[in-house]
């Protein structure tokens, strides 16, 4: 886990990059794809065990990317040789995660996981979207999680904000309180 935020650490400061570039020449979108691309190839084991190789000189991986990543600007190519550069291309996925927040916040977006102990059918996600978006004053995305430990009802996240009104965290939340 630590390496996990420590990648969120290292990630930061090239995501906001990424976003600014993007935003300044309106290619938001252009760029979440080149970044989810980046940090796929980053993932995948061959391609990994190259990034992470000592012997690879950088301008060349960056280049061997550049190609593999068919399309990319001059923009694009640049930053993936400044990544390259400076041994950072194995926090991609971080920087696109990263990127992909702030593009969302830029838009007005925001996903919440909505977990469920059955199938949430679509009038009801509609119905749940529409309510938490006048709650929250963005464009709701619904990410809907089965898990069938909650018995009924649903636990909603939405960044930091938790609403449990599942069956489960009502039996909890009485049993906490039948224990004082």
């Amino acid at each position: 886990m630590a390496q996990s935020s420590n990648y969120s650490t290292v990630a930061r400061p090239y995501a906001q990059a990424a976003f600014e570039v993007a935003q300044e020449a309106d290619r938001l979108a252009e760029w979440g794809e080149l970044l989810d691309a980046l940090a796929a190839l980053s993932q995948d084991s061959a391609s990994a065990a190259l990034i992470q190789h000592p012997a690879i000189v950088p301008a060349d991986l960056a280049d061997a990317l550049v190609d593999a990543l068919a399309g990319v600007d001059e923009a694009g190519a640049n930053f993936i040789r400044l990544l390259a550069e400076r041994r950072r291309l194995m926090v991609a996925g971080a920087i696109a995660s990263q990127f992909a927040e702030l593009r969302a916040e830029a838009e007005g977006r925001m996903t919440v996981e909505v977990y469920t102990a059955r199938k949430l059918d679509e009038p009801s996600a509609d119905k749940l979207r529409k309510a938490l978006g006048e709650r929250l004053g963005r464009k709701i995305e619904l990410e809907v999680i089965d898990d069938e430990t909650l018995l009924g009802g649903v636990v909603l996240r939405a960044g930091d904000l938790v609403i449990d009104g599942s069956v489960k965290g009502q039996l909890d939340r009485l049993a906490a309180a039948m224990s004082h």
